[in-house]
């Protein structure tokens, strides 16, 4: 065996696989067969730097010049001197390095035969540092995407830096699903011919604060139920309330008769001590629109005319018609406290006023008797409150007679203002939903039984107070801490008196003692 076949053999590790060192051995034999030529013309290529390579990341290394074989032999991985001959190792060079991974791993063998393969390019020198070689190759992977070499003229290009990939937003939550009861009423709304029996039946537990607005005016029949028709109405009844401001308002006040100054007069009295306790009608441009819609509605409704008490019945419409522009914010919080005017426009408020004196109207053809001369039908309600107490409270009914209370002193009240002032606003508002579903009756028959509920509530303390206390507890109800949940108790209440004696005279038949 010739001293160069041992040598190879000696410098070709045995750990390494049989392919791996054939290929070795392979490369050792050919750098001794290459003869030494110093002439920079015709000097063979370096073993390192074959013709056409391509490495794993797919850069093609095209035909090296000598500067470029150069400067890829003094980046390489090998842990020996070189010496370099015009861009040329020797074959004492190589042997040294083949000699040295024999006191090395089979897996440094495997890097230095991944070297030779694979020679290092320019950039990778930037890359590689002092790293390892399957380092420098990981690099190399991540970094192909925006590399590229010139093969046509032998030059690499400056690397291309890729775009920032853009940051993925947050995933928004999902919205919540609509509730069977909000998809009924989207429904019925959208349907050409809105069903006026379902959307009373729908409405009697409550109506949802942005679709009260609507609906409100569908129940007092100022929208007709072909909602093909709604705007064509709304622009016409909106025109004649502004003839009706131009006829009875917006005119000198020595046209005015007596009693036409004298009911402007109480108009104009009355509105600023309207719901005092809601901010929303301490604005003056509110104010304003309550005082004509009263006054126009008293001109054009002579056998009533204007009587105290009409000035309540309005202020939940006004309020729920506003809320009905701005369905986002809160009706309490926003609406009611007057933060909401900010936002209110003249031609909003005037479609509001428009409105409201419009549903007024509807609301008080059913009830008109109550403000008529003598107010009868005030007087009707009170006595029928008066003997539904007796049959369903006998021992509260004898305790307000034993201790001079009469019906009529605090009852008044309630039917002339509809409970507007034992409750807040906006329990007033759940309160009306009910009403309004329940048709022509809700404001006189329905409220009747609603009165007496409320009443006999707080039987248990009334029949332990005295004369005094007891004509002060019915003038201030304690309802301030009452919410959407006390009111549908007190209206299931109402509705199983309803249920046992509507229809039924027997309960206005008691013999009184």
């Amino acid at each position: 065996m010739s001293s160069s076949h041992q040598q190879q053999q000696q410098a070709t590790p045995r750990g390494l696989p049989g392919f791996l060192r054939r290929t070795l051995r392979t490369s050792t034999a050919e750098q001794e067969n290459n003869e030494l030529d110093y002439s920079p013309s015709s000097a063979p290529k370096s073993p390192a730097v074959p013709d056409s390579i391509t490495d794993t990341v797919g850069v093609q290394s095209g035909n090296v010049d000598n500067d470029n074989v150069d400067m890829a032999n003094r980046i390489s991985r090998s842990k020996s001197d070189s010496q370099i001959i015009d861009g040329r190792m020797t074959q004492t060079d190589i042997a040294t390095n083949q000699n040295s991974l024999t006191l090395t791993s089979p897996g440094s063998a495997k890097r230095h035969l991944r070297a030779v393969a694979f020679p290092p390019l320019p950039y990778e020198q930037e890359l590689g540092g002092n790293n390892s070689d399957d380092d420098v190759v990981g690099d190399v992977d991540k970094q192909s995407q925006s590399l590229s070499v010139a093969s046509t003229n032998n030059v690499i290009s400056t690397p291309m830096i890729a775009p920032p990939q853009p940051q993925t937003e947050a995933t928004a939550p999902p919205p919540q699903p609509k509730s069977y009861k909000e998809i009924q009423y989207e429904t019925m709304l959208n349907s050409t011919i809105i069903p006026l029996r379902d959307l009373r039946k729908l409405s009697w537990n409550g109506i949802p604060a942005h679709h009260r607005s609507k609906i409100w005016k569908i129940l007092l029949s100022y929208l007709p139920a072909n909602t093909s028709r709604h705007q064509s109405t709304l622009t016409r009844k909106r025109n004649e309330y502004k003839d009706a401001i131009q006829q009875h308002y917006d005119i000198p006040d020595n046209s005015r008769t007596n009693s036409e100054q004298e009911t402007l007069r109480q108009v104009l009295v009355d509105v600023p001590r309207t719901a005092p306790e809601v901010p929303l009608f301490h604005n003056d441009r509110v104010r304003r629109a309550l005082s004509r819609l009263l006054y126009i509605w008293a001109m054009r409704h002579p056998a009533s005319s204007y009587v105290q008490g009409i000035n309540d019945l309005a202020t939940p419409l006004i309020a729920v018609f506003i809320s009905g522009y701005f369905p986002n914010k809160d009706v309490e919080e926003e609406v009611l406290s007057g933060e909401v005017m900010i936002d209110v426009t003249d031609a909003i408020l005037e479609e509001v006023e428009a409105d409201t004196y419009w549903c007024l109207t509807n609301l008080l053809a059913g009830i008109q008797d109550h403000y008529t001369s003598d107010q009868p039908g005030m007087q009707r309600m009170v006595m029928r409150l008066e003997d539904l107490v007796n049959r369903i409270d006998a021992d509260l009914a004898g305790h307000l007679r034993e201790t001079g209370i009469e019906f009529l002193q605090f009852a008044f009240k309630w039917m002339n203002c509809l409970l507007l002032r034992e409750f807040r606003l906006q329990r007033v508002m759940r309160l009306w939903d009910t009403y309004l579903s329940e048709g022509d009756g809700g404001f006189e028959d329905f409220h009747v039984y609603v009165c007496a509920s409320f009443l006999v509530h707080f039987s248990a303390e009334l029949q332990q107070m005295g004369f005094d206390e007891l004509f002060q507890f019915m003038q201030n109800m304690p309802t301030d801490d009452w919410t959407d949940r006390e009111i549908e108790i007190l209206l299931s209440s109402a509705f199983v008196l309803s249920t046992l004696f509507g229809g039924s005279e027997a309960h206005l038949n008691v013999v009184r003692h």
